[in-house]
């Protein structure tokens, strides 16, 4: 196949004018060049339009207004040349790696009036519509990530190829705070139908904004062609010619529209944005009103009501706090505050770990795929050592039958784990790190005994989630090298790290931890040695008072009902999940050092003195209350009965209060920091921009605390 160059021509559009440009002054243009590809077998001149910001791959293309007037006045160029004959078809494919992953959203805090966001919404709509109402086929290469905006104009052609290599397609806008606003609420359920629609739009961004693979979004009906990387380009335009040509006819399930139907999965989707956010989020329920009236309503009239609900949408705190949160974990935690000059870390060429129990076991599995180096795992007798590097040998092998370890990899991380009952296997290595019984006389025994193998220069790194790091080294010859190295658990999943000075730690030490929890590929934040640092004397808060509410006399169902949109999950399905032996020891250290205001449940001590799970039988799927553990509920001689506001409004008191307190201890380095804990840590809602915005939008934090925790607002709050 021959082609040759053309350029996307910007005639007639001044940026300048175009709707919102002065509030996205930083732009990074996302251009069209086109370039005129011959079609296999005669098939004709096809114009394929190849997205480029001109950056590599860590900055994806976006639309931005700017960018949306470029597309605009090439696709005009465009229909031009269709009408004159010269191309049988056009398409669109991104640069190596991204197709595109929607609308530039950096200068949404700066939008002044609707009457702005509304033109935004409807310039992203024209350009999209020109693209699909050109006068030849059109077709969408899907070469690489493709989310909101650039799903959507995937969605705008007539024909659809994707790579099987694609990781990431979504449309992630409730995520944020936002509806896919550019076509995907009416688009989408008019290609694959309501169910599958409701799948991409509501569920998978209500789930942690999960990100479906290229094979997955085909699977579901989002392309019509699958094909391999490696010629991904030349097999769509191959393709593409046997369409053009009439050689190869497309079809597609005809969607069902069966008012029933679409009824009952928009009211199933209700329910579970209902359960995540307890209607306290907007973004959901405007995105099902639109998917429910996509059943009948013209494309015109579609995207109409796509405008109007995104404009209201663009001048929300929602939305701002969302973007807040996005800011955060794609800038702030790049960025570590507190973290002292990379350049005083020392090398890491080797890893102790002192336990071989599924902690440490995790953390083994972490630091040869992430680090590359020998992990030689301790624990007490060869048993528990086998065992240990048995689960990492085992989960290695379940990478490579997934076809993300290849064998030579496989059986070079089965050789970097050793194991051993002795820890002298330590005596070259540069870090060691404990994950041994939450008991400082334990944990201070088990340094000692590093201490007198290790080179004076190796840090030791405790996972403690709640003890003090400066007692835990007081001990030893040299505790200017022992540092806070909490994981949070799953450790594959979870992207926190939180990493504690103790009161002697240097900066080398320091340096090193960080330097290692990069390349660890976690989200990094220093916090200060007091107990339970910052996430786990959040939670500690928070879930001691949703207890004491439940012992004083609160149904259990009305608490756990007051957290939705809130926290991730229900308190007391998340004390099955952390395990109520593990909650009651934070909360006992928590009482220890704070007295006045933790809270120690005797629910939950009868709980664990009776060796339950925790408080639910999830095997279901859903929560039920054990029968068992409601009989370890007692019911108060005089019984304080909340509603699920009151429960609410209470908790979100205490937390007011204890976030003020970690700020003025230094716990935190400022909001931002905790906002960031808890949201990859804790898995608070993105849309509430984790918890000090929602504690500020809510005056909560003006009641509790005298002042808001971000006085200029999460527009203004720095990265």
């Amino acid at each position: 196949m021959t082609s040759t160059t053309t350029t996307g021509t910007t005639t007639g559009t001044n940026p300048g004018t175009n709707p919102g440009t002065s509030a996205f002054a930083t732009e990074v243009v996302t251009r069209t060049p086109v370039r005129d590809i011959a079609l296999p077998g005669g098939a004709g001149t096809l114009a394929l339009v190849t997205l480029d910001n001109g950056h590599d791959h860590t900055k994806p293309n976006t639309f931005g207004p700017q960018s949306i007037a470029q597309l605009t006045a090439t696709i005009a160029r465009l229909r031009e040349r269709a009408e004159a004959g010269e191309i049988a078809a056009v398409a669109v494919t991104g640069k190596p790696f991204i197709f595109a992953v929607g609308a530039d959203l950096t200068g949404v805090p700066f939008i002044g009036s609707r009457d702005q966001a509304i033109e935004i919404a409807r310039a992203g709509h024209a350009a999209f519509a020109s693209f699909a109402d050109l006068p030849v086929p059109t077709f969408a290469f899907v070469n690489g990530a493709a989310m909101g905006g650039g799903v959507e104009l995937a969605l705008s052609a007539d024909y659809r190829t994707i790579s099987a290599g694609v990781p990431a397609v979504a449309l992630p806008e409730v995520f944020l705070g936002l509806v896919p606003g550019w076509g995907g609420c009416w688009m989408l359920p008019n290609l694959v139908g309501v169910e599958k629609a409701l799948k991409v739009i509501i569920e998978n961004p209500l789930s942690q904004n999960r990100m479906m693979k290229g094979v997955e979004a085909f699977q579901l009906g989002m392309a019509d062609a699958l094909f391999e990387p490696a010629d991904f380009l030349e097999e769509s335009i191959a393709w593409a010619a046997r369409v053009v040509s009439g050689e190869t006819t497309v079809t597609r399930p005809v969607v069902d529209r069966d008012e029933t139907l679409w009824a009952t999965a928009v009211a199933k989707a209700k329910g579970l944005a209902d359960v995540k956010t307890g209607r306290q989020a907007r973004s959901p329920y405007a995105a099902l009103d639109l998917v429910a009236a996509a059943r009948t309503a013209s494309r015109e009239d579609g995207f109409a009501a796509e405008d109007e609900a995104l404009a209201d949408l663009l001048m929300s705190d929602e939305l701002r706090a969302g973007l807040y949160a996005f800011d955060l974990v794609q800038k702030r935690a790049k960025r570590p505050a507190g973290a002292p000059d990379q350049a005083l870390a020392r090398p890491v060429t080797k890893v102790g770990i002192v336990g071989a129990g599924l902690m440490a076991s995790q953390l083994a599995l972490l630091f040869v795929q992430r680090l590359q180096v020998p992990v030689v795992l301790t624990d007490i007798d060869d048993e528990r050592v086998a065992k240990g590097v048995r689960y990492v040998h085992a989960e290695l092998d379940k990478l490579a039958a997934k076809g993300r370890l290849n064998p030579d990899r496989l059986n070079r991380y089965k050789a970097l784990i050793t194991g051993a009952t002795s820890k002298v296997g330590f005596a070259d290595a540069d870090f060691v790190i404990e994950a041994v019984f939450e008991e400082m006389s334990v944990k201070q025994q088990v340094f000692a005994e590093v201490e007198a193998v290790v080179s004076p220069e190796c840090v030791l790194a405790t996972n403690t989630s709640s003890l003090s790091i400066a007692e835990m080294a007081s001990r030893l010859e040299h505790p200017e090298r022992v540092v806070g190295f909490h994981f949070f658990n799953p450790v594959a999943v979870m992207p926190l790290l939180e990493i504690i000075p103790g009161e002697r730690t240097d900066d080398a030490t320091l340096a090193t931890a960080f330097a290692v929890g990069k390349a660890l590929k976690k989200t990094c934040i220093r916090a200060a040695d007091r107990p339970s640092f910052i996430v786990n004397r959040l939670l500690g808060r928070f879930m001691g008072e949703a207890a004491r509410i439940l012992d004083e006399g609160t149904p259990i169902e009305v608490v756990d009902r007051a957290f939705a949109g809130l926290a991730p999950m229900p308190p007391f399905v998340l004390i099955g999940l952390v395990g109520p032996a593990i909650a009651l020891h934070n909360g006992e250290t928590l009482v220890r050092a704070f007295p006045d205001r933790f809270y120690a449940s005797p629910t939950l001590q009868r709980l664990v003195a009776a060796k339950k799970p925790g408080f639910y039988d999830l095997s279901s799927g859903r929560p039920v209350l054990d029968p068992e553990v409601a009989e370890l509920i007692e019911e108060p001689a005089e019984p304080v009965v909340l509603d699920v506001a009151q429960v609410r409004e209470r908790v979100l008191t205490v937390l007011a209060d204890e976030a003020r307190r970690m700020l003025d201890e230094g716990v935190a380095q400022a909001p931002m920091d905790i906002d960031l804990a808890m949201i990859t840590g804790a898995g608070f809602q993105f849309w509430n921009g984790g918890i000090t915005p929602l504690l500020d939008r809510t005056g909560v934090a003006e009641r509790v605390t005298g002042s808001r925790f971000l006085p200029n607002g999460v527009a203004n709050a720095p990265a």
